[in-house]
């Protein structure tokens, strides 16, 4: 049986044949510098362009490198989706614009965590830094924020960055129940951790803001803010079966 790595890198990819190949050669040059064993799953959420096929030639030359193709379902689906197929004692959500330097990953796994569950990037806690951000897109994150923390998952002031760490025996529960499949979903698996008693900690990070986001400001705000209520109403309906 193989060995059980240490870290798994989790990459939802839609469409990103442009910087795909980039940010695969930056999270192995990196890894191959640390001294545990990991892997890295790309998750191919259908793509229509050359993402997969550039992921599967990067992958025979780099050992530990997979490709995950699934059908389009959205962020959430594939999130998902690789978090239950990967197999590391701790798996690392990682964005494929890699706005946040690969460097920090480091800040995520113990012991600089201090023993919690779950780490979240945080552009928002002290220490963080946020670069070329539009103003517009910032505030309406803000407002976003305001009604996550009001209504679902308490004390964290950014739920929406594409870097988080989860340590591996959390992970079959929490993302089995997963039912939101698009951005939202970070907030519905905090809202289930916490629900869990899970510990969740802030990371502060460096984090870059990059013009060929996949994210609309104004309709992926309102999406994710429809979301809010659905996770509440789920919540109401007993649709996530208490803790094992």
């Amino acid at each position: 049986m193989p060995e059980q790595p240490y870290l798994s890198v989790v990459i939802p990819a839609y469409n990103e044949e442009r910087r795909v190949v980039s940010t695969l050669r930056q999270v192995t040059d990196f890894l191959r510098g640390q001294g545990y064993t990991w892997e890295v799953v790309v998750v191919d959420d259908g793509s229509t362009d050359g993402t997969a096929a550039l992921v599967e030639e990067f992958a025979r030359y780099q050992e530990g490198v997979s490709l995950l193709r699934i059908p389009h379902g959205g962020k959430g689906w594939a999130v998902k989706r690789g978090m239950l197929h990967a197999g590391g004692e701790y798996r690392f959500l990682c964005d494929a614009d890699l706005s946040m330097p690969i460097e920090q990953l480091p800040l995520f796994l113990p012991p600089n965590t201090g023993g919690c569950d779950i780490a979240v990037g945080s552009r928002e806690a002290p220490g963080a830094l946020r670069v070329s951000e539009p103003a517009l897109r910032h505030l309406m994150g803000r407002v976003y924020n305001l009604l996550v923390r009001l209504f679902l998952v308490h004390n964290l002031r950014d739920t929406q960055c594409g870097f988080k760490c989860f340590r591996g025996d959390t992970t079959h529960e929490l993302f089995s129940l997963q039912r939101l499949s698009g951005f939202g979903f970070d907030i519905e698996v905090l809202f289930l951790s916490q629900k869990r008693g899970l510990r969740v900690c802030e990371v502060p990070i460096e984090w870059y803001y990059r013009s060929r986001s996949k994210v609309s400001p104004l309709r992926d705000t309102l999406a994710m803010t429809w979301d809010i209520l659905r996770v509440r109403w789920f919540h109401f309906r007993g649709k996530y079966p208490p803790p094992q």
